[in-house]
């Protein structure tokens, strides 16, 4: 499960680091609380390059009326996403990368209280992700999810499952610029990848903003 993050690095910034052509209309960065439901920066690869695009997050199945028509999936399940109807045929042919900086998950203490952590690395994150187009009614929506996998030893401690993180040298591979393969990217990552703290329950409020989000509780 991934359900929410952060993203600071300037638009210029991401477009230098993933070599992507930027868009017009990107999400405004930093962002230490990006939620479910809305627009995100995302990676993705064509004919003319690759390009850093917005795009909804949750994706949005062909068959759904609307977009709140079924479930919100913000996350593909990797185990399952090559079978799945809603993913199938975007995990073959509409691979995205999203950069972000770091991401919370949540445990509950003793009393039923969730608590945020904040999980991060040493430089920026590309997640793996899957999108599609959607229409209804003149209507068009890019929309995307991010594919998890199990937690590895050093994450299972506070949830059970991770998102996948692409590594830069399995950037291209990932977006089906390399060849075929990619199923082999969908695992957890490096025990020496992640760090994590636990920080203050403000992040547990989606209208939360500010970089004291993701400030070390034992700082405060």
């Amino acid at each position: 499960m991934c359900g929410r993050f952060a993203i600071t690095l300037p638009n210029d910034a991401m477009a230098q680091l993933f070599s992507a052509a930027p868009a017009n209309d990107l999400p405004d960065v930093p962002n230490y609380n990006v939620c479910p439901t809305t627009q995100i920066h995302t990676v993705r690869g064509g004919d003319s390059g690759r390009r850093l695009v917005s795009m909804r997050w949750g994706f949005l199945p062909h068959w759904y009326k609307a977009t709140d028509d079924g479930p919100l999936l913000i996350n593909a399940r990797a185990e399952t996403i090559a079978t799945k109807p809603a993913f199938r045929e975007a995990c073959r042919q509409r691979r995205c990368l999203i950069p972000v900086t770091g991401f919370y998950e949540w445990t509950k203490d003793e009393d039923g209280v969730r608590w945020p952590w904040y999980i991060r690395a040493e430089g920026p994150l590309a997640f793996a992700g899957v999108w599609q187009s959607w229409k209804a009614e003149g209507e068009t929506i890019d929309s995307c999810a991010i594919v998890t996998t199990g937690a590895n030893r050093n994450m299972s401690a506070i949830h059970h499952r991770m998102p996948v993180i692409v590594g830069h040298e399995d950037w291209s591979l990932w977006l089906g610029e390399a060849g075929h393969g990619a199923a082999a990217l969908m695992t957890s990552a490096p025990e020496d990848l992640l760090s994590y703290y636990q920080v203050d329950r403000a992040v547990n409020s989606n209208r939360a903003s500010g970089p004291e989000l993701i400030d070390p509780l034992d700082s405060k």
